[in-house]
């Protein structure tokens, strides 16, 4: 369970963003592998993230650059030996098929690049929509030690390529959005499907459950 939380303020044209993810293990498993909390726990919060941007619409472009903060509390699996920082930048173009393109630069821990290009395109279904996406991760030099598991990717070059489809739909003030993805791994790191046990593809799902609010407003004359 991955709950998120973030606020955003207007600053002009521009917006600055803050917020919060966690990373909660629901239940105890023999294969430390997998998950980030080596199975020690139910529940446990193996990750939480703090991150901060600002974006600033330019034409058809929004350029966006932040920040984010990785914070492991537990004492087996991910440890407090791998907290990090890593800023970032985002371009999107409000064009056909909606293009990114990010790049992640790990300061502390690894010191490396990750890059990340993704297009979308929703479809209108009557009251709900179905959103199809395609995204690409590429890595340079994000693994200073080649047999640490804790480390995304083992290689330098093409990490995964992900092809989503997803359905978003309204309920009452809820917005959910089932999905699913068809990952085409590329690193070593990216194929574990579970213990002891690599797939050069894997197919996952999930469901993302939000809710929102605007606060303020124009005062009442």
């Amino acid at each position: 369970v991955q709950p998120d939380l973030y606020l955003t303020f207007p600053l002009g044209a521009a917006s600055l963003t803050v917020g919060g993810w966690g990373n909660i293990e629901l239940g105890k498993y023999d294969a430390p592998d997998i998950g980030e909390g080596g199975g020690a726990a139910s529940p446990d919060l193996t990750e939480f993230d703090w991150w901060g941007e600002i974006s600033i619409p330019a034409g058809i472009a929004t350029l966006t650059g932040g920040a984010t903060g990785y914070i492991y509390p537990n004492d087996a699996g991910f440890t407090s030996d791998i907290n990090t920082l890593e800023f970032y930048g985002k371009v999107a173009l409000g064009t056909v098929l909606s293009p990114k393109l990010s790049a992640y630069y790990d300061v502390k821990a690894v010191k490396g690049l990750y890059v990340e290009g993704s297009v979308s395109h929703g479809i209108p279904l009557g009251a709900a929509t179905l959103n199809l996406g395609a995204l690409a991760g590429y890595s340079s030099k994000m693994t200073p030690d080649p047999d640490d598991d804790s480390f995304n990717f083992k290689d330098d070059g093409l990490t995964h390529v992900d092809l989503s489809a997803s359905i978003g739909f309204e309920a009452g003030p809820l917005s959910i959005a089932p999905s699913v993805h068809l990952v085409l791994a590329q690193d070593e790191f990216t194929k574990f499907t579970k213990l002891n046990d690599k797939s050069d593809t894997k197919l996952w799902g999930g469901v993302t459950i939000s809710w929102s609010k605007a606060f303020g407003g124009k005062a009442e004359e």
